[in-house]
């Protein structure tokens, strides 16, 4: 299976991201990837700094024209495409949804994002509501794909949950970065974590992750703060942890990383943490809290 990461420094320009976009996927396919993955909300800036009501104007319906454009450029190259999209669902009701286009073109599935931030430039909440399909990974003609989305990258359960039914690989659409205000030794901390944890849900289910970032710096409409500098650092790890790729955290960049099946099965034979899961000892993980 072989996977390209797409990062990409976007701007204002709706059409000349598209535009780029496309001719990094033509890359992707030149160099023989079955699968390319794009970052979160690729087509815009990361619209989420501050709330604003006319935003919602920039949604689009699923199926629609982002999964009619990149559906063709799919079945044009033979590539499976993994999107991340601002989808209208109805009237006032709006998601924050991936979608794998198949090597036909066809829509394959959708995840919408379960865990919605609210931070300080990430009001997500404002704009998207909770997912509602559950963690499901999504059968393609290039392997089963558990997509997960940016703040998912954070609970165990959502890669646990995947990696139960099936996927081959964790894969996920990101725009994280660096607050204006955030010391050095906070940046590093938080970069730190955010490669660890991702690394741990490899280890803990034997599974290859990818992680698809945004890069550069995107102002605050606002002005309230700096803006966000997204730090890149696009990866692959391994069913071990290994980190098979890392991009730059400073410029765009595209890369194939091949991710081998048969280790995957083997690591877990290594390691066989699905056999020695105490299942009849975890029921209440499904608690917000325990008292006691």
């Amino acid at each position: 299976m072989k996977i390209g990461l797409i990062q990409q420094l976007n701007v204002s320009d709706r059409a000349a991201n598209i535009d780029k976009l496309t001719r990094n996927i033509r890359q992707c396919a030149r160099q023989g990837a079955d699968i390319a993955v794009l970052q979160e909300l690729h087509n815009e800036l990361y619209f989420c700094q501050t709330e604003d009501t006319s935003l919602f104007n920039r949604a689009e319906t699923i199926p629609g024209p982002s999964t009619e454009l990149f559906g063709a450029l799919a079945g044009e190259l033979g590539i499976v495409l993994v999107l991340s999209l601002f989808e209208k669902r109805a009237p006032g009701l709006y998601h924050n949804t991936a979608v794998a286009l198949e090597k036909d073109g066809s829509i394959a599935g959708t995840y919408r994002k379960m865990h919605i931030p609210d931070d300080p430039a990430y009001y997500e909440k404002f704009y998207f509501a909770p997912g509602d399909l559950g963690f499901r990974p999504i059968e393609t003609s290039a392997g089963k794909l558990g997509i997960l989305v940016c703040w998912d990258q954070w609970y165990p359960e959502a890669a646990r949950l995947m990696a139960m039914r099936g996927a081959e690989v964790l894969i996920y659409p990101t725009a994280i970065g660096w607050e204006s205000t955030d010391t050095e030794d906070e940046k590093e901390r938080q970069l730190t974590a955010w490669i660890t944890v991702q690394r741990g849900h490899a280890v803990a289910n034997g599974l290859p992750v990818i992680t698809v970032n945004r890069v550069g710096r995107e102002p605050d409409p606002s002005a309230q703060t700096g803006g966000i500098q997204f730090w890149g650092n696009s990866f692959a790890a391994g069913p071990q942890g290994e980190l098979l790729t890392v991009l730059p955290p400073d410029k765009e960049e595209i890369r194939i990383v091949t991710i081998d099946k048969a280790r995957t099965e083997n690591v877990r034979r290594w390691w066989p943490f699905f056999r020695d899961r105490r299942i009849d000892a975890y029921g209440e993980l499904a608690k917000r809290f325990l008292d006691e």
